[in-house]
């Protein structure tokens, strides 16, 4: 799982993804296709966002939801927390007693 986690963080493009559905969660695949485009003006094709999406999607960091005819992207950070968890930083030590 983490190996998907890292290859899936390792694209410039799928972070951006990550962005906007940080900044606008359930968005449709044309809605994402607009935001990268317009915004930040990535010429990419929808089915390169269909593809970086998979991706994301298998790092457990995207999960989607039929409403209708359409399929709703969600952000889900449980992988990262779980990563951030897997190394945690030991606790500074207690002060010091300094001898002269």
């Amino acid at each position: 799982m983490a190996d998907d986690l890292f290859k899936a963080l390792a694209d410039p493009t799928r972070r951006i993804i990550l962005d906007e559905l940080t900044e606008k969660s359930g968005q449709t695949l044309f809605e994402i296709c607009s935001r990268l485009s317009m915004k930040h003006q990535l010429g990419i094709s929808r089915q390169g966002i269909s593809q970086h999406l998979a991706v994301l999607e298998a790092a457990g960091l995207v999960e989607t939801r039929r409403g209708g005819r359409y399929k709703f992207h969600d952000l889900n950070t449980a992988p990262l927390r779980q990563i951030a968890e897997r190394w945690p930083v030991p606790d500074p030590p207690g002060p010091q007693e300094s001898t002269p």
